[in-house]
């Protein structure tokens, strides 16, 4: 469904190195993402009243904490699109990581405050009102939640968005808080224990968990983590394909945000080598590694003796 979603709104969709395209993937998924836990959280929110739930009234409201992520998302979408200038010669695709750092907030405090809120429900537990009618709607909603899973997910990896990834982590553990509810009324039925109150406990728990992962790997990429070994592999190969190349080494990567990484590496070539060509042939390389990769690369040429 998400793919007839994207030909239908998204423009030239499959160019998802141009930053104009990369942005309507991530004001849509924004849109996608309020429209539907608004659903949740109203449906939830009821049917917690109506079944006296704690667990299900933390659930909405982390459904409503959804919401405010998906808004965020679509302000990160806008800002990171915005052109470099004297300030900032590099862009400003960093903003897309600090909104995921805002959104792990988000998600961090919520978890607290239904954290509080269960463990009221376990010290004054109050009788859940069971309902088929109110487990078969939560059933809806955890379809729901999965396919909100499976399109950020799918988004996170078309377009390398660290926003959308978080948004998938905190969509299947919705999945996993919602099946607990499901699974502590039933057995509430028959135990005496406040299974309510502890159930609650575990989704705040799971909530606060997302909030810190979140927030980890946010601040990991501003402030500059190790590069995908994978991507340094495939450079290095790009690199030594060249057939006058004969090594590389240090080789840098800049992440200023998602499309906007640049690198530089030393390329050994011989010392009686024709110069021209060599630039020919490096200029080549540069332009194989941004098609395959989307990096603006720098190769510096370092002669050698020929040994």
């Amino acid at each position: 469904m998400i793919r007839l979603i994207i030909k239908k709104f998204i423009k030239n969709s499959e160019n998802v190195n141009d930053k104009d395209v990369r942005e309507a993937y991530g004001v849509l998924s924004g849109v996608l993402g309020i429209m539907c836990n608004m659903l949740l959280f109203t449906i939830k929110l009821v049917v917690g009243f109506v079944m006296n739930s704690i667990a299900v009234i933390s659930d909405a409201f982390n459904n409503l904490s959804d919401l405010g992520t998906s808004i965020i998302a679509i302000f990160g979408a806008k800002l990171s699109n915005r052109p470099p200038d004297e300030e900032h010669p590099h862009g400003h695709g960093r903003y897309e990581y600090i909104a995921t750092l805002v959104v792990s907030f988000i998600i961090f405090a919520v978890g607290l405050k239904l954290l509080g809120s269960s463990f009221d429900k376990i010290l004054r537990p109050q009788k859940v009102m069971f309902s088929a009618v109110s487990i078969i709607i939560l059933l809806i909603s955890v379809l729901l939640k999965v396919w909100m899973f499976s399109y950020n997910r799918y988004i996170g990896k078309l377009i390398n968005s660290s926003v959308n990834r978080a948004a998938a982590s905190d969509s299947i553990n919705d999945v996993y808080a919602t099946v607990g509810i499901i699974l502590g009324t039933l057995i509430g039925r028959f135990a005496d224990f406040p299974v309510d109150g502890l159930m609650g406990l575990i989704i705040s728990g799971l909530i606060i968990l997302t909030g810190f992962n979140t927030a980890k790997d946010s601040v990991d990429l501003l402030l500059g983590a190790v590069p995908d070994p994978e991507i340094i592999k495939r450079i290095n190969e790009l690199v030594l394909s060249g057939k006058n190349i004969k090594g590389t080494h240090d080789l840098k990567v800049h992440d200023y945000g998602p499309g906007r990484i640049t690198a530089s590496i030393h390329a050994e070539v011989s010392e009686d080598a024709n110069i021209v060509e060599i630039h020919t042939e490096i200029d080549n390389i540069e332009l194989k590694v941004k098609e395959e990769l989307g990096i603006d690369m720098v190769i510096h040429m370092d002669p050698v003796k020929q040994g």
